[in-house]
């Protein structure tokens, strides 16, 4: 019978190539984890794993970024999202609350995404409809 985790290797091969952006922030308010895609939009370095989240962001970001973990932390939300220009692109930007299943907060993950070309999509191509 096959193992039912997912293996270690596999796993970070999902991450780095999901089409977004990923910062896992643990309920210290510390940066646990970042996904290294090919065309990450926001840079991350190894040396911010353990830092403050907010000392991550501008300081002029700084009293947000806590008024939204504080939100998260008081189960009175549990998304906040944003979308920005960056280099000319569309950027959309969510923050996700992350709970254990009895509820209690247990950090926040960043999502970020360039939206350009998904913004400019119209009508439908089915799956029918994909070429090779």
């Amino acid at each position: 019978m096959a193992s039912r985790r997912i293996h270690t290797d596999l796993m970070s091969l999902m991450l780095t190539h999901l089409p977004v952006d990923l910062t896992l922030v643990d309920e210290n308010d510390r940066l646990a984890y970042y996904s290294q895609g090919k065309e990450r939009i926001f840079p991350r370095s190894p040396g911010i794993i353990g830092r403050e989240v907010q000392r991550c962001d501008p300081p002029k970001g700084v009293d947000v970024v806590n008024k939204i973990l504080n939100e998260f932390k008081a189960a009175k939300k549990d998304m906040a999202e944003f979308w920005i220009q960056v280099d000319g692109k569309l950027v959309h930007i969510r923050y996700l609350a992350l709970r254990s299943p009895d509820g209690s907060y247990k950090g926040c993950l960043e999502v970020s995404q360039d939206i350009t070309e998904i913004r400019q999509l119209v009508g439908e191509r089915r799956l029918m409809d994909w070429e090779h």
